[in-house]
């Protein structure tokens, strides 16, 4: 039985876990390394919140075996894992079925096991992203204007799907590689609806747009700074980072000192995990204060 997305009593941070059974469901994330995904803590809390007889675990997986992990899942009896980086592609190969989202982004960070034990692939990213802007910003319209996307990476080829998905207008793709941008836009645009720009052309590209999104690492701790030129962006334009480590990006600071609005990348992380949890727990969870808090052990 699947419930619908609905708050626990306890969501106010307050919890009492169900140690797990015998019986107990078991997920997890494959990905190399893996120590610093939240993502155990995240479904880790909403277990614990639902009072669900489960558990989740981290699986440090090296790309020369990623296959045979991800194939010996059912004989393992694990119902599901994320797949986080560098999996995501081999990911996609490996899936008995696909999701029609993750057959147009050629990745998959969720695997279900089904019934039969065949695995059944998705692509969350994109709803993830999606979901925390209309969260944060609920008036927020992808059919407002341009949207223009740094990267064009695996993050970015999540976000831009989506927001082709949701019918914006024009997406725009700044990165040092136009190689790689113009692969990602043959790969997804069927609509005309998409650009490529060097990362130089910021000042131009910028002009009329009505969202930014960064989906590199630049800015993330420990990574080098985003330096970009905002000067054209329009104070209107709405600024999301993906990195959420700081969560305060230096992107997202200037962003705010000039007046945009703006929105950190950590609800990304916590509403694309909501489909692998319905799948394989039978709860669509919530995402809500109480769980920035705990995802971010505050």
């Amino acid at each position: 039985m699947i419930l619908t997305q609905s708050v626990p009593a306890n969501a106010n941070g307050a919890r009492h876990p169900r140690l797990p059974s015998g019986a107990a469901r078991v997920a997890g994330v494959i990905g190399w390394p893996v120590a610093h995904s939240r993502s155990p803590r995240l479904h880790g809390t909403w277990l614990a919140w639902y009072g669900v007889d489960g558990a989740y675990v981290p699986l440090p997986v090296h790309p020369n075996t990623a296959e045979q992990a991800l194939r010996a899942l059912p004989a393992l009896g694990l119902v599901g894992v994320n797949v986080t980086v560098p999996h995501k592609e081999r990911a996609f190969r490996v899936c008995d079925s696909l999701t029609d989202r993750a057959r147009h982004h050629h990745a998959v960070n969720t695997v279900t096991v089904m019934p039969g034990g065949g695995l059944h692939g998705d692509s969350t990213d994109g709803f993830g992203f999606l979901e925390n802007l209309r969260q944060a910003m609920p008036t927020w319209d992808p059919a407002a204007g341009p949207a223009v996307v740094l990267g064009a990476g695996g993050a970015a080829r999540a976000v831009c799907g989506a927001l082709l998905d949701a019918g914006a207008p024009m997406v725009r793709v700044l990165n040092r590689s136009l190689e790689r941008a113009e692969a990602l836009a043959d790969d997804l645009d069927d609509r005309g609806a998409m650009r490529v720009a060097p990362l130089a052309d910021a000042g131009s590209v910028l002009a009329d747009a009505a969202l930014l999104v960064n989906t590199t690492s630049l800015g993330m701790t420990g990574q080098p700074p985003l330096d970009l030129d905002m000067t054209g962006l329009p104070p209107t334009a709405v600024v999301n980072d993906l990195v959420y480590a700081p969560l305060d990006t230096g992107l997202l600071s200037a962003a705010r000192a000039r007046g945009n609005p703006v929105v950190d990348g950590l609800g990304m992380l916590l509403h694309q995990g909501r489909p692998g949890f319905q799948a394989w727990f039978g709860v669509d969870p919530a995402v809500t204060p109480a769980l920035r808090r705990a995802v971010l052990d505050e």
